[in-house]
């Protein structure tokens, strides 16, 4: 950037330190947003998952109730994301041929939106899945994570292209 140029407005930071955004002239609206991720399963953690050998229990049905736990405490670990109230929450966290599938879908009535709980919720499940396998093998690999979908606010509406091309 040249020094004629204006340096763009950032709306985190001002005079050089960190803010919260004010979002209180914005209107509540619904919004929602959808995330995923992937969990990696070597051969030997798939086989504890598959046979429900996994000392620990169900990591399945733990990585999901984390997931839920995940959403509603995003505030607490994305330090600018506002505390909103979440109004409902899905987490899918399925075995598939590719691995663990992660997909959370967070729903709020707020003047901001929920990509960061949705997308926080999809990365609480994943490392729950970690941690319960983590004993069969530490070559799990989380990766993936990414919004696929939200809807409402003023940017509207958003749908991640299909990494297949389809």
């Amino acid at each position: 950037m040249g020094r004629d140029e204006a340096a763009p407005e950032l709306t985190h930071f001002r005079d050089g330190l960190p803010r919260m955004v004010d979002v209180s002239g914005k209107a509540s609206t619904l919004r929602t947003a959808t995330a995923e991720g992937w969990v990696r399963l070597p051969p030997e953690a798939r086989a504890a998952l598959e046979a429900g050998t996994n000392p620990k229990g169900d990591p399945l049905t733990v990585a999901r109730l984390a997931g839920l736990a995940g959403s509603k405490r995003t505030a607490d670990l994305v330090l600018l994301c506002h505390p909103i109230p979440v109004t409902g929450a899905d987490v899918q966290v399925t075995l598939e041929e590719e691995g663990v599938r992660v997909r959370a879908t967070v729903h709020t009535t707020a003047p901001t939106g929920v990509e960061m709980e949705a997308l926080t919720a999809v990365t609480v499940a994943a490392l729950n899945v970690y941690d319960m396998l983590k004993a069969a093998s530490k070559a799990i690999e989380v990766t993936g994570i990414r919004l696929l979908a939200k809807t409402g606010g003023k940017s509207g509406d958003y749908r991640a292209p299909d990494p297949a091309g389809v």
